[in-house]
């Protein structure tokens, strides 16, 4: 087991130290190329809505997992995006993705993968505004927001490899932290186990499914074969859902991560607004 787990532990670590320093650096090398003046005016000048589905569209053509997300909230951040609409592409994003939903109508079904692009969509839009209605946004650390950056600045590669790892320092030992706990839960929370104690369709396996996926470094692509073997197992449908999204939108690596960036109330926001949209989502499948 403890070799499990360490090889595990090696094989998170890994990836998301591959996935984090190459989206950094691209986001870095990039961000004097994109059109911030435009993109802000798209999501903030004009009707709340449309930055809203703007979000979307951008969280749906980066196919990032919940931790790579992270180099890109902290850029949108540095350049005044509006803190609801940048909650709302940190809520989609992980979940997500054409290449998953096109898995996920092969192997779950058509409907199945409407419903949750549907669902998903409408929910990450109404928790991003309600974080900022709530006054959320200043448990934005300060460190993030760094007053020598200049907003459309043209960087070279060395200044953008600078930059990376300058965010890296800040943020890698909370992306080991959560690897760390993410391997040993993962190897401690076989999915026979899931599938046998979480059988049938009772009301409180959904709430206790989104509860369950948080811990699990689950990527969506995994979950999907997962999923589609829970159900056969007779797992139902909503609890299935539950326990998709929580796993992918919450990862523990990711929430240490965000601690890097956000407040501890702000945390703990974000941990029960996403199990507040896989449970939504969980009981919404019952009704679909």
């Amino acid at each position: 087991m403890s070799i499990a787990i360490l090889q595990d532990f090696l094989y998170i670590a890994l990836e998301l130290t591959l996935l984090f320093l190459a989206i950094s650096f691209i986001i870095h090398f990039l961000e004097g190329y994109i059109p911030y003046d435009k993109m802000q005016s798209l999501l903030t000048k004009h009707h709340p809505l449309l930055g809203a589905l703007v979000a979307v569209a951008f969280a749906f053509v980066t196919p990032f997992c919940s931790c790579s997300t992270i180099p890109v909230v902290v850029s949108l951040l540095n350049q005044k995006v509006r803190f609801g609409i940048v909650m709302i592409f940190l809520f989609a994003s992980p979940v997500l993705d054409p290449t998953i939903l096109t898995l996920m109508a092969a192997t779950l079904g058509v409907k199945v993968a409407i419903s949750y692009t549907i669902i998903t969509t409408i929910l990450s839009i109404l928790i991003g505004f309600t974080l900022e209605k709530l006054g959320f946004e200043n448990q934005v650390k300060q460190v993030m927001v760094k007053g020598e950056v200049e907003i459309g600045k043209k960087r070279n590669m060395k200044e953008a490899l600078q930059e990376t790892f300058h965010l890296m320092k800040t943020v890698y030992p909370y992306l080991l932290l959560g690897a760390g706990i993410g391997a040993i839960i993962h190897g401690a929370v076989p999915t026979e186990w899931i599938s046998t104690y979480m059988g049938g369709d009772k009301w409180w396996l959904v709430p206790l499914a989104a509860i369950i996926g948080i811990p699990l470094y689950i990527r969506l692509s995994t979950m999907i074969p997962i999923s589609q073997m829970l159900i056969a197992k007779g797992m139902a449908l909503g609890p299935v859902m539950a326990l998709m999204i929580s796993s992918a939108g919450a990862s523990l690596p990711e929430i240490t991560l965000l601690h890097s960036i956000f407040r501890k109330k702000l945390v703990f926001a974000f941990v029960g607004s996403v199990m507040t949209m896989a449970t939504l989502s969980g009981f919404l499948f019952y009704i679909i």
